[in-house]
This record gives C-alpha cells, sequence and structure tokens, in this order.
C-alpha cells in the first residue's frame, strides 16, 4: 500500500493511530517515501490532511483508529465532503476471523461514511488491496472530487502476497462542454442590459480563474462570490476593477442584492446554499440563470435554467468568452465598457468607505473585529495563504478592500464542523513551504482543534495563528435574533458565552510548545503578525474583540 501510494506522489499520511492500525505503522518504519504525520486527536489529523489536499489539488491521505477515531473524525470527512476535497481516508478494522463475535471497536464503518463519501468499500482480501487504493485516489480526485474511504482489516494488513504494482493513470478532467450549450449560454448573455455573476469555489480548484477574468471582462459584469458561510476558496481577483463584495448571508438581503440584475452567469457555485431558513427565496423571479459546472447534480438543481454549460469549467468558460466575442454586437461590447467602467468606479468608493469605517473604530478597546482586519490587511505579503475560521470577525474583509493579491491562497469553511481552520492552515503549510500562512480563528472553532498545535512544534511548521477572542459562540447570537426567539431578542442567552473562566489561550498554547502571546493594541498586532510570517516557528497570538 505505502509503495503504491508514493509511487502516485502522496508524500505524507496524516493520523492518529490505535491496536487496528499497528501493522501500517510498523511498515511505515522500514519505509523513507512516505512520512506520517501525527496528531494527537482525529479531527487535526482530518483537518491537516483537508488543508493540504486543497492547497496541492492532489489527494490528501489520511488513517485513523477504528470505529471511535472514525467516530472523532465525522465531522472533518463530513467538511470535506461539503468542500468536495480529494481525500483517501483509511481506518484499521478488526480481524475478520473474530467478526461473528462483533469484537471491541468492531463496528460497520463502511456504512458509517458512506452518505458523506464518494466511495466507501472494505478490502476483504489482499490481492484486491492495489485495485482499491488506485480506484479509491482515482475516485478521489475525478471531478467532481470528494472523500474515500477504505476499511483495512487487520488480517489483510497482515496477510502476504506478490502483487502487481503500477499506480493509477488518472484520466484528464478537462471534458468541453457541448458546443450547443455553450452557443446559447453566449446568446443569452450577450442580449443582458444588465448582466451579474456568482461564482463558487470550484473555479479556483478547477484553475478556471484567469478564463472567468475573461468572461466577466466581456460582459462588464460584477462577480460576486458566496456569502461567508460557504464561501471557501477564492475564484476571482479580489484586485480586478469588476470585483464586488460577497453576497450577504440572509435571503432577503441576497435577493435585494441580484434584483439590479436581469441574467446571471453562476459559475462552479452550489445554488443556494443557505444557513437559516428565510423567505423569500433569493434569486428574483425575473433574473434569468445561466450556470457553468463540472458536476451535473448542481445544474438546475435548485432554480430553471435559460442555459446549462456541464464541462470543466476552465475549458468552458474559455469557450464562452469566445463565443461571446462572436455573439455580442457592437453597442453590446460598447454597453458592457460602459457596465465595467461604472462598476469598476463604485467598488472604489466602497473600498474607500469600508477603510474609513475601520479608521473610526480604531480608538474601541478591545479592539472591533473590522478594525483588527483592517490592521492585518496592511501587512499582508503578496503570496500569503489565510485560512479563516472567524466569520463574526473575518466578513471577508481582505478580498472587500483588496488586499488579498492572489486567489489561490484563500482558505475558509465550508462544512462548519469546527476545529477545521487551525489544522487546515498546517496542512497549507505542509503543501507551501515557502508561503506565508496566516490562520485568523475565533475562540470557540480554535478549541475544537486545538490539539493542532503540538502537531506544529513537533514538527516545527510556521503559522501564524492569531485568535480572536470574544468570549462567545457570537454567531450563534446573531442567529437567535434572526430567528426572532424572544429572550435573544431581548439580550438573553444560554450556553452562548464562554466565561466564569475565561479560557488561557496563551498558557494553553505554550503547554504544546508553542510560543504564544496576548496583544490588545492593533498597531501591535501588525508588527507582531509581520514579524512571525518571517518567522521558521509556529506562533499563536490571541487578541481581545469588542464582544459588538
Amino acid at each position: 500500500m505505502l509503495e503504491l501510494l508514493a509511487a502516485c506522489g502522496v508524500r505524507y499520511l496524516f493520523g492518529n493511530p490505535g491496536t487496528t492500525e499497528l501493522p501500517l505503522m510498523d511498515a511505515l518504519v522500514r519505509q523513507e517515501r512516505v512520512q506520517y504525520v501525527l496528531a494527537l486527536q482525529e479531527i487535526p489529523a482530518m483537518a491537516i490532511a483537508d488543508g493540504y489536499a486543497q492547497a496541492t489539488g492532489s489527494p490528501g491521505v489520511v488513517n485513523v483508529h477504528i470505529c471511535c477515531g472514525l467516530g472523532n473524525a465525522m465531522g472533518m470527512l463530513y467538511n470535506a465532503f461539503r468542500e468536495g476535497t480529494p481525500l483517501v481516508v483509511t481506518a484499521g478494522q478488526q480481524d475478520r476471523r473474530m467478526a461473528f463475535e462483533e469484537p471491541i471497536l468492531w463496528g460497520d464503518m463502511v456504512a458509517a461514511v458512506r452518505p458523506w463519501t464518494k466511495w466507501a468499500a472494505e478490502v476483504t482480501q489482499v490481492a484486491d488491496l492495489p485495485s482499491a487504493v488506485r480506484r479509491a485516489i482515482q475516485t478521489a480526485v475525478t471531478p467532481p472530487a470528494g472523500p474515500v474511504f477504505l476499511s483495512l482489516p487487520l488480517d489483510v494488513q497482515m496477510a502476504e502476497a506478490k502483487l502487481d504494482l503500477p499506480p493509477p493513470q488518472f484520466p484528464d478532467p478537462h471534458i468541453r462542454p457541448a458546443a450547443e450549450a455553450v452557443r446559447r449560454a453566449a446568446a443569452v448573455l450577450a442580449e443582458a442590459e444588465n448582466p451579474g455573476i456568482l461564482v463558487g469555489s470550484r473555479i479556483c480548484e478547477a484553475g478556471a480563474v484567469d478564463e472567468l477574468v475573461v468572461v466577466a471582462e466581456r460582459l462588464g459584469a460584477p462577480v460576486m462570490h458566496e456569502a461567508s458561510t460557504s464561501h471557501g476558496r477564492c475564484s476571482f481577483p479580489p484586485t480586478h476593477p469588476l470585483y464586488a463584495s460577497p453576497i450577504p448571508f440572509w435571503s432577503p438581503e441576497v435577493r435585494e442584492r441580484l434584483a439590479e440584475f436581469d441574467v446571471v452567469l453562476v459559475a462552479g457555485m452550489k445554488l443556494f446554499q443557505q444557513y437559516i431558513y428565510h423567505p423569500p427565496r433569493p434569486i428574483p423571479e425575473h433574473v434569468r440563470l445561466v450556470q457553468v459546472d463540472d458536476s451535473p447534480w448542481e445544474l438546475g438543481k435548485n432554480y430553471p435554467l435559460e442555459a446549462a454549460v456541464w464541462g470543466h469549467p476552465k475549458p468552458a468558460l474559455a469557450e464562452l468568452a469566445a463565443m461571446l466575442d462572436a455573439a455580442m454586437t457592437p453597442p453590446q461590447v460598447h454597453a458592457a465598457r460602459n457596465r465595467g467602467a461604472r462598476r469598476a468606479q463604485t467598488l472604489r468608493q466602497e473600498r474607500e468607505n469600508l477603510r474609513w469605517d475601520a479608521e473610526n473604530q480604531s480608538k474601541l478597546r478591545p479592539v472591533s473585529p473590522l478594525s483588527l482586519m483592517d490592521r492585518l490587511a496592511r501587512v499582508l505579503p503578496d503570496n500569503v495563504a489565510v485560512i479563516e475560521e472567524s466569520p463574526t470577525t473575518t466578513d471577508c474583509y481582505f478580498e472587500r478592500v483588496g488586499a488579498l493579491k492572489n486567489t489561490s491562497g484563500y482558505f475558509a469553511q465550508r462544512g462548519w464542523a469546527l476545529g477545521w481552520g487551525l489544522n487546515c492552515a498546517i496542512g497549507v503549510k505542509l503543501a507551501w513551504p515557502d508561503r506565508p500562512v496566516l490562520a485568523i480563528l475565533g475562540d470557540g472553532s480554535a478549541l475544537y482543534g486545538i490539539q493542532g498545535l503540538w502537531t506544529a512544534a513537533h514538527y516545527r511548521i510556521p503559522v501564524t495563528f492569531v485568535i480572536t477572542n470574544n468570549l462567545q459562540y457570537k454567531i450563534l447570537k446573531e442567529c437567535a435574533g434572526v430567528l426572532n426567539l424572544p429572550d435573544a431578542q431581548a439580550g438573553r442567552f444560554l450556553g452562548l458565552d464562554v466565561v466564569d473562566p475565561a479560557i488561557d489561550y496563551v498558557g494553553l498554547a505554550r503547554s504544546f510548545g508553542v510560543a504564544a502571546r496576548r496583544i490588545t493594541e492593533p498597531a501591535e498586532l501588525a508588527e507582531a503578525v509581520a514579524a512571525s510570517l518571517l518567522a521558521d516557528a509556529p506562533q499563536v497570538i490571541e487578541v481581545p474583540i469588542h464582544a459588538g
């Protein structure tokens, strides 16, 4: 198994072992091509693999303990499923010669993971292991990508056989869409008087950002990411004049935002992923939809379409741009240029207003979320990778002010099993050792995966972790307000404050071997983060923030 993984280019095996994984751990001792990265619990192991896989685009391979360990990992498996991350998850299983007796730790793991995997199986004989590994890796990376699972019984792990171990030959995923579908999409978009574009993470993951830029410029259309509850990757350059702020959280505000458009192009996005039922529906009835995606399941899933383009986003958007060139009349081209110029002016004004708001809050203590993000935005290196798991603090600020200079280095939550961000950042840094990595984490989010700090310290993985501490689950208080709950309206909450005692994140980080400090002043924070991003060791910076 290890030989085959290495032949597929797998460099790391992330995990936390138990008795049913000991044969694999023993085999790891005798080889050097795959490095084992130990995490102290399954949440960090899975999320580190997730971050590594997202950053590299290649499969992250993770090994967890039998049922109890897999149970700990299920939240992170759910995240990977919602993200479409190519993970190969393995777990040891009890020796099948004891299975009829229902031994300790035994259970039907394949059935347990099936809802949140593309494929799941138990390897029942050693002769099938090479085919199982090849199938798992190919299934994980084939669009639409996603996690897979292999159960490895102890007796199979310890069996001996002569096996043929050629690595899989991956098919080229750049499947072109039907020409007539692209032609129909181009015709609808060319006729639009005020087009807009909604974009999701799969455009970044498909390497199709440049192609989307060309389409947006042809149309003079603003490009809006998903709301921060589901906006995982950055699929349009925040520095581009046609960048527009992400759509709001709640359906009525989304509906208001989209009301100005007559046609909306939806590219690589699940339409829509809402957080709380909040009628009316977010898409206004007059808006005509054109959708491009490599997942046929997403095309027209929730809303009827004027045109559906099924194919890999990179060739699909390139062909769409070419057909727009052929379809658009000179007056339509002129109108698109004028639209684009107006959007660029609007963007400049929005950014000036946002920075002005941040400046007006600069004297607040504890520091306000807006002021914190503004200070950090000033010290971001151009090649930074940012991992966000603190939505009520970050609010996509780096993108909204154009401080994020690259599209590849943005990672945010999509599944919302907490504990992901701290550990995702470790995996991203392993994937990109030459890029600075900044993780911005809510205090509640950090606690779910705090054991990952030990892995960062043990392997000396230099990530800067900023923990924004507002002593509460603020997003839940906001949601209670959206639901119009009576005591929430009166400001009374139960179980949503993390106080009495407050948690000492500096002491907690130091106990795992990570340098840590608490900073209360924005200017000092910016200076500390800038220095930490250049350092060769992990660091935690706790920042008390205004509860709001």
